[in-house]
């Protein structure tokens, strides 16, 4: 997500970062290209117009033409507007009602509105919430087992509904449950509408005063640019909307919805849904989402992401193996490879990561989960033994490994290699603690930015 208006703003910022003087002519100048940068994004055409006269009314003044370090402060500014356009602060839920506190998804069809209702159940069971799914959606062939399937994977409990029911009968009904149930929270899931269709929005508007929800959230594609902004304003127009999410976001190259929804609706960003995992789901920070876009990357979002989704006691046992002076196996590397997956995958980390997007295009576009799941699959093929004692792996043994796992004796040995230097890094956590570890993890960072990684 930004990729193109990331680059585009965070050359065209840098450009004066290193100039001890800056002048109207040039800051117009910039301007003029954040301009087209930001149409390109899919920008709202009122948010390019609103945003880019802010700045300017900042950057022309005291603030930065008479900064000691200009360039840096006009950094600032830009970084400020784009935190104001998209909401300033984090918009969490509010839950603070009689349980149970009724969540009500809308959305238009095919926004992934079912998904994202098991995705936001995933996000608060793991903040100890009791949640409970019911679906509304009485029209969409196996809409109702499709959200049945879902809460079983993430652990809510479900209320069964019928294709035959009227939604606000299923939806009074589904808070009678919750209560009988002790739940904390119960999500209402509702069929796919236009803004377009009188009858269909009429029946959510019944919903809504059935249920009095404490939360109302649009579901919205932010693959449609600037016409996510313009629906979920029709919606806000029908509907009291406390809130706004975001999916099918790691698809999206431009960003303009996220740009353009909080200013053109007046409702918060609340989520970003990325890729279709149930834990792909993550809470909007428009100070952290200005930072990335202008190449700054997310390092507290980075953080958080490890600490809820890693295994500590995992992580734990490992460093206590390695302190021990125990080897680091390929069933260790094993497990690093599939918690990196259940975090974002290799894109997702980059994209937190401040720097990134300086990094040439053919690097960062060979940095893919492919290459995580064939050293999977090729870790997979070996034999118990040969996982704990990788000097085992022979010519004839790594010939067998690429046969099994479908790759070539290339691929096991460039495994063999990446496995070995991170056998070396845990190896430096163990005798330097996390100064070692840092100065090994850096040294592999600049290198992989130097070379790339290895062609396919």
């Amino acid at each position: 997500m930004f990729d193109n208006l990331t680059q585009r703003l965070s050359t065209t910022v840098q450009r004066l970062t290193g100039r001890g003087r800056l002048t109207e002519e040039n800051i117009r100048e910039a301007l003029r290209e954040v301009r087209v940068a930001l149409l390109e994004a899919d920008v709202a055409l009122p948010v390019v117009q609103a945003l880019v006269e802010r700045i300017k009314v900042r950057a022309v003044g005291q603030e930065v033409l008479k900064s000691l370090t200009p360039g840096q402060a006009l950094i600032k500014v830009v970084r400020d507007e784009l935190t104001a356009v998209m909401g300033t602060q984090n918009a969490s839920l509010n839950l603070a009602a009689t349980p149970p506190a009724v969540v009500l998804m809308a959305g238009l069809q095919g926004a992934g509105k079912t998904t994202t209702v098991a995705k936001l159940a995933k996000h608060l069971i793991e903040r100890k919430k009791k949640v409970m799914v019911v679906s509304a959606d009485v029209y969409r062939p196996a809409a109702i087992e499709q959200l049945q399937t879902l809460a079983g994977q993430v652990g809510a409990g479900f209320i069964p509904s019928q294709a035959g029911d009227k939604p606000v009968a299923i939806a009074k009904a589904a808070v009678a449950a919750a209560r009988r149930e002790v739940a904390d929270v119960l999500i209402v899931d509702t069929a796919g509408r236009t803004s377009i269709d009188q009858a269909m929005m009429a029946e959510i508007k019944q919903l809504h005063a059935a249920l009095d929800p404490i939360e109302t959230l649009f579901v919205v594609d932010s693959m449609t640019g600037q016409d996510a902004a313009n629906t979920a304003k029709a919606f806000a127009d029908a509907l009291p909307l406390t809130g706004v999410i975001l999916t099918k976001v790691d698809g999206d190259a431009r960003g303009g919805a996220a740009l353009s929804v909080r200013y053109v609706t007046g409702r918060p960003i609340k989520f970003l849904g990325a890729g279709e995992k149930t834990d792909a789901l993550e809470p909007f920070h428009p100070d952290r989402m200005a930072t990335r876009i202008l190449g700054m990357g997310d390092v507290l979002s980075l953080i958080e992401n490890v600490q809820q989704k890693t295994d500590a006691d995992k992580a734990a046992k490992l460093a206590a193996k390695v302190a021990k002076g125990k080897r680091f196996d390929l069933n260790d590397m094993r497990d690093q490879l599939d918690q990196m997956l259940n975090m974002g995958g290799l894109a997702g980390l980059m994209e937190k990561l401040p720097g990134v997007s300086g990094l040439p295009d053919k690097v960062k576009s060979q940095v893919n989960d492919k290459e995580v799941h064939r050293m999977m699959a090729i870790i997979g093929s070996m034999t118990k033994k040969e996982r704990r004692h990788p000097d085992l792996l022979n010519g004839s043994r790594r010939a067998r490994v690429a046969r099994g796992s479908g790759t070539q004796p290339a691929d096991v040995n460039r495994l063999l290699k990446q496995y070995t230097q991170m056998e070396k890094m845990m190896g430096k956590f163990a005798r330097g603690g996390m100064k070692g570890l840092m100065r090994q993890m850096s040294g592999a960072m600049k290198g992989m930015g130097g070379r790339g990684m290895p062609p396919r």
